[in-house]
């Protein structure tokens, strides 16, 4: 079967290797190179830097709704076009286009977590279980029928970088079980129950500051669940400090406010939430390096009693 493969991220690359074994990839699309790092010199994005060294032909169209890639799609003459974490809406043309339409590995059990970031926001609301849905496109944001789904357990203090790396292998073992047999038309596809979605929208960098006045559970899951973007943040004495990563803890908050430091020296750095409290693992000040628990106390950055907000 001769396949496009839609992808950007590093996520995706795992599929893209695997749509290589069960199928004629004739060609791959990505989001354009852009500026990175201290010199903002310009980065290819993983897919394309992979596509290429697998011999693959790549664009990276700055535009989708000119006519150009539908057109472009239509010369390749494709059986199907499979996308994961693409990064942008595919306009009607070209879901349209290849002979059975295009296909969507969304990070998700589909229809909870519909939208841009379902990883980050089901680690966020402490999902146990999470997964991979493959789906038949539509002009809707994540709307289509379903052909199969994947389940994976999220483990109870995994971040979203973590689990977007195995869902990324599971994408993959996806492709090579389930792709051929839906571009046959032996896999047939089932609506959703649009009652039971729910939304994973882009994230901003407002949505990684913490709310201390929520249970330890709920801070440590946004804590791990903003990881590694946009991070978990707040500000001590005024400036950024960003949490990076978090613990459980059996301490009492014994009605301390909210965000107070109930302990930081040699055994740790403990911070008193709405119900409960969690420790503070590593974090990193505005302007300084990321430091262990016992670093920043050591430093003084944190000491007990202090409130963080």
């Amino acid at each position: 079967m001769r396949v496009v493969f839609f992808g950007t991220p590093a996520i995706a690359v795992p599929s893209l290797d695997a749509l290589t074994r069960v199928a004629d990839v004739v060609g791959v699309v990505c989001q354009p190179d852009r500026p990175a790092g201290r010199g903002l010199e310009q980065h290819a994005p993983p897919v394309k830097a992979r596509a290429l060294e697998l011999g693959l032909s790549v664009v990276q169209p700055e535009k989708l709704r000119t006519g150009e890639v539908a057109a472009w799609l239509r010369a390749r003459e494709a059986d199907a076009a499979l996308v994961i974490a693409y990064g942008r809406i595919l306009p009607d043309d070209v879901l349209a286009t290849p002979r059975r339409g295009c296909l969507n590995l969304h990070a998700s059990l589909l229809p909870r977590y519909r939208g841009a970031a379902p990883i980050t926001w089901a680690v966020v609301r402490g999902e146990a279980h999470t997964g991979i849905s493959l789906m038949q496109m539509d002009s809707g944001l994540d709307t289509g029928p379903v052909y199969t789904q994947h389940a994976l357990a999220i483990g109870p203090d995994e971040t979203a970088a973590e689990l977007g790396v195995r869902l990324g292998e599971l994408a993959a073992q996806v492709v090579l079980e389930d792709l051929a047999r839906v571009v046959a038309g032996e896999l047939t596809a089932t609506a959703q129950d649009a009652e039971l979605a729910t939304l994973a929208p882009i994230l901003t960098k407002d949505d990684g500051r913490i709310d201390w006045a929520k249970p330890a559970r709920a801070v440590h899951d946004h804590v791990r669940g903003m990881s590694p973007w946009p991070g978990a943040w707040t500000r001590l004495d005024g400036k950024l400090f960003k949490v990076l990563a978090t613990g459980a803890s059996h301490v009492d908050a014994a009605g301390a406010p909210p965000g107070t430091l109930l302990f930081a020296d040699k055994s740790g750095v403990v911070v008193a939430c709405g119900t409960g409290a969690v420790a503070l693992l590593r974090g990193q000040l505005e302007g300084k390096k990321p430091l262990t628990a016992s670093e920043l106390v050591a430093g003084r950055t944190l000491t007990a009693g202090a409130r963080l907000a």
